[in-house]
């Protein structure tokens, strides 16, 4: 019995050990795919510490992320705070807010702190101008030449351009001389006492009520410093003078000056323009051919009383970043497109000459504002502009203004091509919109403006009636372009936000 036992026992283990022989590189391969067949004593330990490894860059890379979010939400947070402390740590200039703006992740605030100085008496004025780099000497077309064939034989107060002179006039050089208003015979006659004041004007606070549509408003919070270092100069025409004597009170000094409070009243005579939206821009766009000694000007609507100190706003604007122009950029839009079309929509213009004046400047390659672009945007706030009365500023002031002239009295379509048109040579600080509103306390008009031009919808309308269409204004949207603007279709408008 215990003999066979033995040899059914050797039978099972040579059994076994035949079922071995047959693979003899199981073994191997049953200790790992790289092994040879001899397990490493720290084996076991590399594959704890591959597998940590990856476990530790993965937790680094999701608490990175997460500290990048937590980062982003505190920069939204901050920028929409009503606390002063806050509010200052955010940067509206940073590319991160504009991209997290692009998104619509901010709501932006109607106003905000303008991080001002505390003393306007501490602030140092700069004891040089800046120097004239690109443009060095600028000078202006004051003779019209009136085409033989045009049916307007008058001088124009900004000239018959044209399309050769108004390409030539964005060709930039170290001399030039442009059309820049104020062509003789076309309107816009300063009064000689008038003429005399401004001469010692070198700072400016600058503003124009047109047609009777408000009444100064005085600003307050203005040191007795700026009372003295600014003429704040009010523009005014013939209509609304005689408003202001029947609601305000008008005084005359001993030279024949007229004041209303603060402001030193300047008579336009003989508008140059049948539209007052559009005489409106002549004080405005070329202030520094109003006012030809100012050496800095900030100008402000009718409609607005400015609230801060003006050597406070050219401290913040202009001297603390060594900026020489500063505008807001517009509350709603980036894109001339798309705020072309809020006009449209608010009937601020002939709807068909909008379009056709987007053309033209489609045509000649400006293309619809993205955050690929340099500037913020290309649609300012232009109801406040703060500058620094240099020849490139100038002379962008004479392009922009002839624009103006030629096309739609709707500046801010105009602003962002002239500057597009200059490139480089032309810098500009573009400042939040809610530091805008915080500038001034805004009045209603005393009455509505309406002119029957906007509420044209169709060309068919203007050849029909001579009447709704201007005189001196805006003709060169009917003067053949040297182009083919029938094959150009304009982009496509994505509304974000209400007409206005």
């Amino acid at each position: 019995m215990e003999n066979d036992l033995q040899k059914s026992i050797s039978s099972r283990l040579n059994r076994r050990g035949d079922r071995s022989n047959l693979n003899p590189q199981a073994k191997d391969f049953e200790v790992g795919l790289f092994s040879s067949g001899r397990v490493p004593q720290d084996y076991p330990m590399k594959i704890v510490w591959k597998k940590g490894f990856v476990r530790l860059v993965l937790v680094g890379g999701i608490l990175w992320m997460l500290l990048i979010l937590i980062a982003l939400l505190f920069h939204i947070w901050s920028c929409q705070s009503s606390v002063s402390f806050l509010s200052a740590m955010c940067n509206k200039d940073s590319k991160v807010y504009t991209m997290l703006d692009t998104m619509g992740l901010v709501t932006k605030p109607h106003r905000c702190p303008i991080p001002v100085s505390n003393d306007p008496d501490k602030i140092v004025i700069p004891t040089e101008r800046t120097s004239n780099k690109v443009v060095k000497k600028l000078l202006y077309v004051t003779e019209d030449e009136v085409p033989n064939n045009s049916s307007e034989s008058s001088p124009l107060f900004g000239g018959h351009i044209s399309w050769k002179q108004r390409e030539e006039s964005f060709k930039l050089k170290s001399n030039m001389k442009v059309h820049c208003g104020f062509i003789q015979g076309g309107g816009a006659e300063m009064d000689p006492v008038d003429i005399k004041y401004v001469k010692k004007c070198k700072f400016v606070v600058a503003s124009g009520i047109f047609d009777g549509y408000d009444i100064p408003h005085q600003p307050s919070n203005i040191s007795l410093r700026s009372k003295k270092l600014f003429c704040f100069l009010m523009v005014v025409d013939e209509v609304s003078l005689e408003f202001m004597r029947e609601n305000t009170t008008v005084k005359e000094d001993n030279a024949g000056g007229k004041w209303v409070g603060i402001w030193r009243l300047v008579l336009l005579k003989n508008q140059p323009y049948d539209e007052p939206r559009r005489n409106g821009k002549v004080p405005k766009i070329i202030t520094h051919r109003l006012f030809p000694q100012a050496h800095y000007s900030i100008w402000i609507d009718g409609k607005m009383e400015l609230v801060v100190d003006p050597l406070l706003i050219l401290e913040r604007y202009l001297w603390r970043g060594k900026n020489t122009f500063a505008i807001a950029q517009h509350k709603h839009h980036r894109n001339i497109y798309e705020e072309a079309d809020a006009n449209k929509r608010r009937k601020r213009y002939a709807r068909p000459l909008i379009d056709l004046h987007m053309k033209i400047y489609y045509y000649e390659g400006m293309k619809p504002w993205s955050s690929n672009k340099k500037t913020i945007s290309d649609v300012p706030e232009g109801a406040i502009i703060i500058q620094e009365h240099t020849a490139v500023n100038n002379l962008f002031s004479c392009l922009w203004f002839n624009e103006v002239h030629l096309f739609t009295p709707r500046d801010q379509l105009s602003f962002g091509y002239v500057a597009y048109r200059l490139g480089d040579a032309f810098e500009f600080f573009m400042f939040p919109n809610c530091e805008y509103n915080s500038l001034f306390v805004l009045h209603p008009h005393t009455r509505e403006h309406s002119s029957p031009i906007e509420w044209v919808k169709q060309l068919d309308q203007l050849k029909k009636n001579s009447n709704l269409k201007e005189s001196r204004g805006g003709l060169g949207l009917f003067t053949p372009y040297p182009g083919d603007l029938n094959s150009v279709v304009l982009p496509q408008i994505t509304r974000t936000s209400k007409a206005g």
